[in-house]
């Protein structure tokens, strides 16, 4: 018998159906030149730092001396010790080494946290939200509760108006864009510690925050330690969505109960690790040398010249569509636009005129839940000559 959940899902994953539409066009259009603003994925090549790196890890495992088999499941001391000393002390967060783990992406780990949770948590995410959140929790039958983001509320989820035991939040946010306050930031672990709720906490975009007082963590705010999990990626940061390296925090302050009774708390950090160690042998040793060395003095000044290429577009495609008259969010603290489509066109509609128009692909906002209806996401990760002609072409489509 098929777990009956997946019969829940829709027939395709979002960016499934875009590469098939795309595909389609492209076999009747065999001299089509489509350039992608759609897809979340990196375009610039992994810095010097990074490829030092993994020249010299491949020729340690060429080498009898210093050949490794399987890894720590927590990942190696060498990168939980620099993720701490440089994401988060440098913060004044005090974060520890033991409760980092390593990964192979905040997709993975996002999607495979639930399976601590019971089937009977009702679970909260915003609306639009990134898929995987909703699809991980309907494949284990659990009930998911929409929180609209919207212009009229500037994207910010209003609190749940009923209990609820599981909050996704993404910040900055995908699809959207747009970033949490301090204040907004701390009335939601107010919430979660008042209702007993769980914060999982997606900072993948963290290091495209440019605002001074945005907060690149949810640890910044008091008591997040005892109601939150975080999830960091080094696929967008640094370029390794080929390579699969992130993280996810689990502070040993953060308990859960067993069952109804307050007196039978158990340790979430304790718990990930056993399922860690059940079902993932850990993140390659290369990619983790990799990422550490995302953290040298080499290595992070050539990371913030990409995540500033990456920006720079960003400011390009909100600049020009701004002044085409298009209503633009996003792009300032995060990779994403969320651009609204010209006079109340539907978002697949409008990726088909983009499409068939101007040969430029964009990702429709209701892919990514009901009020994302009337919007699409445009990514800052394409290369500059092509962004900036994508941006051209949209100059040429009349509306």
């Amino acid at each position: 018998m098929i777990n009956k959940h997946y019969l829940q899902l829709a027939d395709n994953y979002l960016f499934a159906d875009i590469a098939h539409l795309v595909q389609a066009y492209k076999a009747t259009h065999a001299k089509a030149d489509v350039i992608s603003l759609g897809i979340g994925d990196v375009t610039q090549p992994l810095v010097p730092a990074v490829v030092d790196a993994l020249t010299a890890a491949a020729k340690e495992m060429g080498a009898e001396a210093t050949f490794r088999g399987y890894g720590p499941e927590r990942g190696y001391t060498f990168l939980r010790e620099a993720i701490v000393a440089h994401d988060y002390r440098r913060h004044g967060i005090g974060i520890t080494a033991d409760e980092v783990f390593v990964s192979d992406g905040s997709k993975s780990d996002t999607g495979n946290f639930q399976e601590l949770l019971s089937a009977s948590c009702v679970v909260a995410v915003t609306d639009p939200v990134y898929p995987v959140y909703v699809d991980s929790n309907v494949m284990a039958g659990r009930r998911v509760v929409k929180l609209p983001c919207v212009a009229a509320n500037g994207f910010s989820p209003a609190m749940p108006d009923e209990d609820v035991d599981v909050i996704y939040l993404c910040y900055p946010n995908n699809p959207t864009g747009c970033v949490l306050s301090r204040s907004e930031l701390h009335a939601w672990v107010d919430y979660a510690l008042a209702h007993e709720a769980l914060i999982l906490y997606d900072a993948a975009y963290e290091a495209f925050i440019q605002s001074s007082d945005i907060p690149h963590s949810i640890y910044e705010i008091p008591g997040a330690e005892r109601c939150a999990v975080e999830f960091r990626s080094f696929s967008k940061t640094a370029g390794f969505t080929g390579l699969r390296c992130g993280y996810t925090v689990v502070p040993k302050a953060l308990k859960v109960r067993n069952g109804r009774s307050r007196h039978k708390a158990l340790s979430m950090n304790s718990l990930w690790l056993r399922r860690q160690c059940t079902k993932f042998n850990g993140c390659s040793y290369l990619s983790q040398r990799a990422a550490e060395a995302t953290y040298s003095p080499e290595g992070r000044a050539q990371v913030r010249q990409r995540i500033a290429y990456y920006m720079d577009n960003a400011r390009l495609i909100r600049e020009t569509l701004t002044a085409l008259g298009y209503e633009v969010h996003g792009g300032v603290d995060a990779p994403y636009l969320w651009v609204r489509t010209p006079g109340g066109m539907a978002s697949w509609t409008f990726f088909d005129l983009l499409l068939h128009k101007a040969r430029v692909v964009c990702t429709p906002g209701a892919g990514f839940g009901s009020c994302g209806e009337g919007y699409v996401r445009l990514t800052a990760f394409g290369r500059r000559e092509q962004t900036m002609e994508a941006l051209e072409r949209i100059k040429g489509i009349s509306i």
